[in-house]
């Protein structure tokens, strides 16, 4: 039946090689390609439901326009364009272009060609407000690195390495983490079996916990504490590489003063870490030769993200954990320009506070974007500088941006929002005009962009060799859409309001558009390996001809060029950690006011907030869970199943529990980016409840970045009136 093609998937940002089987014009089902190199017939079920995404009964096959009553109302693309930029093109004059805002959400992966045509955008119109998931998911990784510095070398790959630490990530759901994107279970066997030492370092009793060689349970949101710990008894017990610290670090000694207070027995006290197991952790990373510790989302969203991500580079730079000076590098690159590998430190930008400078709460422009947690206070500040326009492509803020009541009043004060979407979300029901998209198989894709992500982050990751992959379109939009690429949006505006957009040093020609594929061409000009090399190979392919290895640090490097384990900035706020008040074990405490503490988690099926309207992929879980230890449901009169009310100092969300016997006491385990607006909080069982309404952005945010505590929330948790009524009625 059909004519299989094939491809890789851009559900998510894994881009696992697949086969396409196309019908009739329509993509009817997606397996694993066993003749990719990578892969090799690897694929998650998310990436098998891409016929059902594709062929959805609610995509938008034509851009809409919300009227004055909220209805939409169909329009040609051309029309659309003609209308946002008249718009645009009168806010411009009457208050700049600082008023016009874009946000890429984390689907732009999927569309290499869209970041780059809207950031050419907002630069030819003048516009510095750019907005991405990076200050709001893992902003800790970049903030860290800059502080620190790079290592040249490179981090080791995961199967190269003798040890591995996850802190707050597991890659058995996530896809990330460390282990490189396909089929992660196979991955850690294979590594357990070849002597890897493995060590989780999560609340939760995970997946990869199971498999671990260790697993340190800390109270949700004390990781600085423990990761103090292990620094403070590798560099007391002189278990750090001395050598390499004296060549290549600066700071040792302000670091080692400023771990002093976490000795194993006040961790302990802190996180209810065992001293035994804490010294043991830090022995396993200290003897190895090669490895990392790797960072997930929730740590981050946590209090002290930064701070958390530059301790666990720390105990990567003091171990000597990184490549060394004749090591292979495995992953020398291929669409991104061939450079140096040598065994000395890089030189970084700033971390923080330069470029644009936001109107609140002090923030400016960071290593990883502006600030997108600020951006709904920018909209709903009146005066100068005012943002009244918001561009969204591949996100749902409304879901995923913190302090969800604040987002949804900016979303409404908007003068003008502008959403691509190839559905409505709980974001683009309250747009202005809905473009309706193209979807990945109906456009050109290229694996750069899962090249670009280690880009800055220390311990970031791509693929373990050098892999690369270029799919033409596999299928055509379906028959009398109207539906334009994300870039085309923005070249369309560009065009209609007279600007010129510039992409990789070359001016684009307003008068004719290019196609994707030239796109693509210009921004790989000058990649390690032409981009026409890589379009001939059909499964994608390895380019492991050149064998690529460390060199040895430039001698005359200037002394000063070496990685900070000392920064000032993050030993400030340790000692912060340090000073703070020590919270009871998690469990009930009547003189806190808060008894638990609500953690992200993933969920394996979704990929943020896409994969919801999908059945097959709902059959398990509809709703988002509320995962709790069976005594603490106990306690509370509540069985799987039943409806709580969580409340926060910000608001409440109502939620079903789940009895999850690995999860701790005192903490509840949510996904993040479920949910929609309050008037649909009924429908809980269906969509889910948004964690993100619980998050006050005024509070406790990061210094940096400005993102507030969005992991690890002070909570209450009740059995709901609806349960009580049940639950009564059923005596």
């Amino acid at each position: 039946m059909g004519q299989t093609r094939t491809s890789f998937c851009r559900f998510c940002h894994a881009l696992c090689g697949i086969q396409v089987t196309v019908d009739n014009g329509k993509v009817v089902k997606v397996t694993g390609d066993v003749e990719n190199p990578i892969f090799r017939g690897f694929t998650c079920a998310k990436g098998r439901e891409l016929p059902a995404d594709h062929n959805h009964p609610d995509r938008l096959l034509r851009s809409i326009r919300r009227e004055a009553d909220g209805s939409f109302t169909q329009l040609s693309s051309a029309n659309a364009l003609d209308e946002v930029a008249e718009r645009l093109r009168r806010i411009v004059d009457e208050d700049g272009p600082r008023a016009v805002a874009a946000y890429m959400g984390t689907a732009v992966v999927a569309y290499p060609a869209a970041g780059p045509l809207a950031k050419s955008f907002l630069d030819a119109l003048g516009s510095p407000m750019y907005f991405t998931p990076g200050t709001i998911d893992q902003p800790g990784k970049f903030i860290a690195a800059a502080l620190h510095g790079k290592w040249g070398g490179g981090v080791a790959s995961f199967n190269e390495s003798d040890v591995w630490m996850f802190v707050g990530t597991n890659p058995i759901v996530s896809m990330h983490g460390g282990t490189g994107v396909f089929s992660p279970s196979k991955q850690l066997r294979d590594a357990k079996a070849r002597g890897m030492k493995l060590i989780a370092v999560d609340p939760r009793r995970t997946e990869l916990a199971a498999m671990a060689d260790a697993h340190l349970r800390p109270k949700p949101g004390e990781d600085p504490a423990l990761l103090a710990g292990l620094v403070r008894i590798i560099l007391e017990e002189g278990r750090h590489d001395a050598s390499f610290c004296a060549e290549h670090v600066k700071g040792l000694e302000e670091l080692r003063r400023a771990v002093v207070p976490f000795t194993p027995s006040e961790v302990e006290r802190r996180t209810g870490v065992k001293p035994h197991e804490l010294i043991r952790v830090a022995h396993m990373l200290s003897a190895a030769r090669r490895g990392a510790v790797t960072v997930g989302t929730g740590p981050n969203m946590a209090r002290y993200g930064a701070l958390t991500e530059y301790l666990c580079v720390v105990l990567t730079t003091i171990c000597n954990l990184w490549r060394k000076t004749g090591d292979e590098v495995a992953n020398p690159g291929v669409l991104m320009p061939a450079r140096a590998w040598k065994a000395q430190a890089v030189p970084m930008p700033p971390a923080y506070g330069f470029g644009e400078r936001m109107r609140v709460k002090g923030l400016a422009d960071t290593v990883t974007g502006m600030c997108t947690a600020a951006c709904a206070d920018e909209i709903l500040l009146d005066g100068p500088g005012r943002i009244r326009a918001l561009i969204v492509m591949g996100g749902n803020p409304v879901a995923a941006w913190p302090d969800q009541l604040k987002v949804i009043a900016a979303m409404k004060k908007l003068d003008l929002l502008v959403c691509i979407d190839p559905k409505l979300n709980a974001t683009s029901r309250l747009g202005h005009y809905v473009f309706a998209p193209k979807l990945s198989l109906e456009v050109p894709g290229m694996t750069q962009p899962r090249e670009q992500v280690p880009l800055l982050g220390a311990t970031f990751h791509s693929f373990p060799k050098p892999y690369a992959m270029h799919s033409p379109a596999i299928v055509d939009p379906p028959e009398h859409s109207d539906l334009l690429e994300e870039w085309e949006v923005f070249y369309g505006l560009a065009q209609r309001m007279g600007l010129g957009l510039e992409l990789s040093g070359t001016h684009l020609d307003m008068s004719s558009p290019p196609t994707t594929d030239r796109i693509y061409d210009l921004l790989t000009q000058g990649s390690r390996i032409p981009l026409d090399r890589i379009r001939q190979f059909e499964h994608g392919h390895v380019f492991d001809d050149e064998r690529v290895v460390v060199e040895a640090a430039d001698p005359d490097r200037a002394d000063s060029l070496r990685l900070e384990v000392g920064h000032p900035v993050m030993l400030d706020q340790l000692a912060e950690v340090a000073a703070e008040p020590v919270l009871g074990h998690a469990g009930f405490r009547a003189e806190e006011p808060y008894a638990f503490r609500l953690i992200s988690r993933r969920m394996r099926d979704v990929y943020n907030s896409k994969g919801f309207d999908l059945p097959r992929l709902m059959r398990k879980h509809s709703y988002n869970p509320a995962f709790m230890n069976p005594r603490d449901l106990t306690a509370l009169g509540i069985v799987t199943g039943g409806i709580v009310e969580i409340t926060s100092s910000r608001a409440s969300i109502t939620g079903i529990v789940e009895a999850a016997e690995d999860v701790p006491p005192g903490v509840i385990s949510m996904a993040h980016c479920w949910g929609d607006v309050p008037e649909r909080d009924d429908e809980f069982r269906s969509i889910g409840s948004c964690t993100g309404r619980l998050v006050d952005s005024d509070r406790d945010y990061d210094p940096f970045c400005g993102i507030p505590v969005m992991s690890a929330i002070p909570v209450n948790v009740r059995a709901a009136a609806m349960q009580s009524a049940i639950t009564e009625a059923s005596r």
